[in-house]
């Protein structure tokens, strides 16, 4: 089953590799014996799938998290099998997706209004005021 990343981006079947394990989580003694636990990789440097502007976003933005170019996501929250599957699928597109994404709006660097700053020192001078008077009075 292919997984459809976004409408421009559809990784194919043939370029996931899945590994099952036994679960951790919970189960009973059922878990035991039960390989439900999933891992869904996904090798980003020979996709056929990408541009190399897209590999090089995916690289540069997922760097941390690639082993030899090679991304991997796990699944052992649910008890079956299949409900991790399509959980890791789930997690590998929406960190494709998000990765892949454009950035957002620049932030302008704005000054604090004349006003917030009276207010703000207003507020440190008040404070300051209601620490002075905790004070114990002085000897002198």
């Amino acid at each position: 089953m292919d997984l459809e990343v976004s409408p421009a981006l559809t990784i194919p079947a043939a370029e996931l590799r899945w590994r099952f394990s036994r679960s951790s989580g919970p189960g009973g003694q059922h878990v035991n014996t039960t390989d439900s636990r999933v891992e869904l990789s996904w090798d980003i440097g020979t996709s056929a799938v990408l541009s190399e502007g897209q590999r090089l976003m995916l690289v540069t933005r997922l760097g941390s998290r690639l082993v030899a170019g090679v991304i991997t996501v796990t699944a052992s929250e649910q008890r079956s099998q299949l409900r991790n599957r399509e959980t890791a699928l789930v997690k590998l597109a929406d960190l494709v997706a998000e990765a892949l994404a454009p950035d957002g709006p620049r932030r302008r660097p704005t000054k604090p209004t004349r006003g917030s700053n009276r207010r703000r020192l207003a507020a440190k001078g008040q404070r300051s005021e209601t620490k002075r008077q905790r004070r114990r009075p002085s000897a002198e």
